[in-house]
């Protein structure tokens, strides 16, 4: 009887051994899914950090441009416009002396300010992308390290108005939105290209913004075509 009693109580300690095992298996099964959850929490969230500050999404953001006879930008630029005294009609072919004021004042920015870090990087990733064709013709308005690629007054402006808005406001503009600011500038700065560059765009069926317009992504569709016959070439010195 008493050797019975053993045996149940052995075989009794046994299966509490088995369901303690058991448990310890499915808590720490459960525990490897949560940190794997965690881990593509994190990575999603970075990825759409990286969206926001670095990529370029050219096809996903961008003004609209309904008429390719009337592409220019109007007004007081939003956010940086008031701050640095600039607006889109200061630059005119109409009046070369404020055009040529504007565009300096922007210039200075480009030589006041220094760039470092993810504030370089963010720079580089949008400056890359975009160019002085109708001026100077270098590949883009920096090079890959940062540094000017192009010395004319209106890579100057470009470059001022892209550092401006990186430490100024670099979380209220993605690089996407930073290019597409540049854009509406090189645009005012060279109306007659940039609208044969626009009739271009629209006879190919390509989505007519200022990224795909003043970018380099379609930079030279508009050879053999003949500037607006109404439109300066360039506005401002070079």
């Amino acid at each position: 009887m008493e050797n019975k009693q053993k045996k149940s109580g052995f075989g009794l300690g046994k299966i509490m051994t088995y369901m303690m095992i058991i448990t310890l298996i499915f808590s720490l099964v459960n525990t490897v899914q949560l940190v794997q959850a965690n881990i593509q929490h994190k990575d999603h969230l970075s990825m759409m950090m990286s969206k926001s500050q670095g990529s370029l999404l050219f096809n996903s953001i961008g003004s609209s441009i309904s008429d390719t006879n009337n592409i220019m930008p109007h007004g007081i630029p939003a956010i940086y416009g008031a701050e640095l005294g600039v607006s889109f009609d200061d630059v005119s072919a109409q009046n070369p002396q404020k055009a040529d004021a504007t565009i300096k004042k922007l210039g200075e920015l480009d030589r006041s300010l220094t760039l470092s870090g993810n504030d370089l990087e963010r720079y580089i990733d949008i400056g890359m992308n975009i160019s002085c064709e109708y001026c100077c013709g270098a590949q883009a308005v920096i090079f890959q390290n940062g540094q000017a690629a192009c010395s004319c007054a209106h890579s100057f402006a470009m470059r001022g108005l892209a550092k401006y808005l990186i430490t100024e406001h670099g979380n209220e503009y993605t690089n996407d939105q930073i290019l597409e600011e540049m854009g509406k500038w090189k645009t005012l700065f060279f109306p007659g290209p940039m609208t044969a560059k626009a009739k271009a765009l629209s006879e190919k069926g390509i989505e007519l913004n200022y990224i795909n317009l003043a970018s380099n992504k379609y930079r030279g569709i508009e050879k053999g075509l003949q500037a607006a016959a109404d439109g300066s070439g360039m506005v401002g010195g070079c």
